[in-house]
């Protein structure tokens, strides 16, 4: 065991010698002076009550370093002469201070000297004891660790990033789920996700920028703390995953039968919804999160919510296989404004999980228990054509301007003959029966003189109302795939 091991187990200060810690102790030996005390080679001498005068000190430190001892410890902390300073680091000879009762502390010390596997045992005992107590949050862990080991504990995610504790200067390779020694003494101790292969988080202490490791007692009892501690945190990890896992398979039947209900749910439907937090009456935007890799869509389900949550959408989230379903809920109709806020703020949370690599589909808000199944099943069309669409970031919003893009995707799909019919419907109101003259028109591949024969008007008259229509639509149809949308939703409104 060397000097610097002995600041991990005792509240030490190096007050001279700094770069003499390394020098091997042996043995504790207790003295009020230096004078007449047996002193042998690798031992702390540490004095119950010296003479801090210069001279006196100076001798005190000239006779330690004369018997070949380890250093010398003196009580309290307090900075020491210039000339004792000089003194030491010439002779380097490391004196240390100490804030607590001198004895207490030289038995400690010999303690850890004299059998430093006592003390790691005892530590590990200690970690088993604070660890099995209930703790549960990785906060009150950490804490609990960090007590345990007498010095900070830093929680990394498995990036790397700093989680819980102070940052940490020694690299850590996160990428290697092995324990490891740090520069400077540190040691850090992966927690391994359930695949016992992947590290989920790692716990840390101590550590430099720029020593060299060290391989001693002090640092390996350390370790075994931490060791203790990551399968503490594992254990409690696992047993949230449970949770989490039983939650989010009761949220997702829940939905299932929701979806299944329409307009009717029920009073045991409705009960439970409410029990859920879940409102079904209102107005229903629906939102379909999709993934194309293979992850822990049930583990991810915190981040999306964090997510949209810090873009200030406060939505129901529900996991599924690949994805997940969300809506959120107003007490009446939004507008095209908030509407289109809304929007923005998806995107938003889109791109704060970008490493993700997500598609992302937005529905219209619809209305009652029924407009969730109806929205979100807008969302998830959305969300399969979001995928495909790179130039517009995988990102797809479901509203008038959008929306006969999206018809060729329902073709196969539900909910593609409503979609139809709602495209259409602000054409229903308005004279000129402009659904049939639409209809004829792309009929006619898009022919005014043929479309004006059939309907025995003027071309003039048909220009009109095609150029109405698609103000009315705030559609192109100039534009190929949109004439093809609107061609397939007239067939569908005359079913």
């Amino acid at each position: 065991m060397i000097i610097a091991d002995l600041f991990v187990r005792a509240p030490l200060v190096a007050l001279a010698g700094e770069t003499s810690t390394k020098r091997q102790v042996t043995g504790v030996r207790v003295a009020a002076r230096t004078a007449g005390a047996t002193l042998s080679p690798g031992e702390l001498l540490v004095l119950l009550d010296p003479d801090r005068t210069a001279w006196r000190l100076d001798a005190e430190l000239s006779r330690v370093a004369e018997a070949g001892a380890a250093g010398l410890l003196v009580p309290g902390t307090e900075p020491l002469l210039r000339s004792t300073v000089l003194l030491a680091d010439r002779l380097e000879m490391p004196v240390l201070g100490c804030g607590e009762d001198p004895l207490e502390t030289a038995m400690r010390l010999a303690v850890l000297v004299a059998s430093p596997e006592v003390d790691v045992a005892r530590r590990i005992l200690a970690a088993h004891r604070v660890l099995d107590a209930g703790a549960t949050a990785l906060a009150e862990m950490r804490d609990r660790t960090s007590a345990v080991l007498g010095t900070e504990v830093t929680v990394l995610a498995r990036d790397g990033a700093v989680l819980l504790g102070p940052a940490i200067p020694a690299r850590v390779r996160t990428t290697v789920p092995v324990r490891q020694r740090l520069t400077g003494g540190g040691v850090a101790v992966p927690v391994l996700a359930p695949d016992g292969r992947t590290p989920e988080l790692w716990l840390v202490t101590g550590g430099t920028a720029g020593e060299a490791a060290t391989g001693s007692a002090a640092v390996a009892g350390d370790e075994e703390v931490l060791a203790v501690a990551a399968a503490a945190v594992q254990r409690s990890l696992a047993l949230r995953r449970v949770d989490v896992e039983r939650d989010a398979r009761r949220r997702s039947g829940l939905l299932g039968e929701l979806l299944q209900a329409g307009d009717d749910p029920g009073p045991s439907l409705r009960r439970r919804a409410a029990e859920a937090g879940w409102r079904l009456d209102g107005w229903h935007t629906g939102i379909r999160i999709g993934v194309s890799r293979s992850v822990d869509v049930v583990a991810l389900s915190t981040d999306v919510v964090s997510a949209l949550a810090a873009e200030g959408v406060a939505a129901v989230v529900v996991a599924e296989d690949d994805g997940w379903m969300a809506w959120v809920t107003n007490d009446t109709e939004p507008g095209p404004g908030p509407v289109n806020r809304l929007a923005a703020r998806v995107r938003q949370a889109q791109r704060r999980l970008a490493d993700l690599d997500l598609h992302v589909g937005m529905a219209r808000p619809h209305l009652g228990p029924g407009g969730i199944a109806r929205t979100l099943s807008e969302a998830r069309d959305a969300a399969r054509l979001a995928g495909s669409r790179v130039e517009t970031g995988r990102f797809l919003h479901v509203d008038r301007l959008g929306l006969a893009q999206l018809l060729l995707a329902w073709t196969r799909t539900d909910t593609f003959v409503p979609a139809a019919k709602a495209l259409l419907a602000t054409l229903d109101s308005e004279p000129g029966d402009l659904i049939r003259t639409l209809t004829v028109y792309l009929d006619a591949e898009s022919s005014l003189i043929e479309a004006a024969a059939v309907l025995g008007v003027h071309r003039n008259t048909i220009a009109r109302r095609i150029a109405k229509i698609g103000q009315l639509l705030g559609v192109d149809l100039t534009d190929p795939d949109t004439r093809l949308a609107l061609h397939l939703a007239c067939r569908v409104a005359r079913i």
